[in-house]
């Protein structure tokens, strides 16, 4: 083969390569933002037909995605079953809270002692964009406001981000998307009656005045006073 053809169907091979890579990359993230947000529910089928429909795309970048976020723990895989998404109870709640709790309390004081100019400029920032945007994308309900989302977790891991060890940030980071998924069923019953936005200035105050014990306080109970939510929420909803 000349050389000339031979780079060209190289450079064309490596271009699809990229492309169905990246085309599995977007139906990853648009599939997780539908289970995080609750558009598929805890324990929904998750039938390779109605997803190629639901996202344009072929069997390749679906199947792609369900592993990975099988391997998230977002999505199960059943023998010879295909794909459900993860399932919800008050047991599995339980134990990601006090799992969340365990180590964010670990990376949250080792992050206010280890943390330098720049991790608390980063952490005001990071409250500041919160701040600016609405919790809902509509004004006489509540709607997934997806701009929201991605500040609120942004805030949350900024909080952990100088605690000096990748491993537990990316822990933390999994079950942060583990708990989104509760966290829904959190905001349909409470808002807007709860105002989650002084809780995170006072934890951002907390932290940047470098007060570790009080910091994790208001983090712990700014998850258990969500979880509390979710615990309602899931027993009227077992019980109906």
């Amino acid at each position: 083969m000349p050389p000339y053809t031979e780079t060209l169907t190289r450079l064309v091979e490596t271009n699809g390569q990229e492309s169905a890579g990246t085309l599995a990359s977007t139906v990853y993230d648009r599939l997780r933002g539908d289970i995080l947000s609750g558009s598929l529910p805890p324990g929904e089928k998750l039938r390779t037909e109605a997803l190629r429909t639901r996202y344009e795309v072929g069997n390749s970048p679906i199947r792609e995605a369900l592993n990975r976020l099988s391997a998230d723990g977002l999505v199960t895989r059943e023998d010879q079953k295909g794909f459900r998404v993860a399932s919800a109870s008050l047991a599995d709640l339980e134990e990601l809270l006090k799992t969340r709790c365990w180590l964010e309390e670990i990376a949250l004081r080792e992050s206010i002692t280890n943390g330098d100019a720049d991790w608390e400029e980063r952490l005001v920032l990071a409250f500041h964009r919160l701040s600016r945007v609405r919790r809902s994308s509509s004004e006489d309900h509540y709607s997934v406001n997806p701009q929201w989302e991605d500040l609120h977790r942004a805030f949350h891991l900024s909080l952990l981000s100088a605690c000096g060890s990748r491993w537990l940030l990316q822990y933390c980071a999994q079950l942060n998307d583990q708990a989104d998924r509760y966290r829904q069923l959190a905001i349909i019953v409470s808002y807007p009656k709860r105002n989650e936005l002084t809780e995170h200035e006072a934890m951002t105050k907390a932290a940047t005045d470098r007060n570790v014990d009080e910091a994790v306080s208001l983090l712990l109970a700014h998850y258990e006073r969500t979880a509390r939510i979710i615990r309602e929420t899931i027993s009227e909803f077992e019980e109906s």
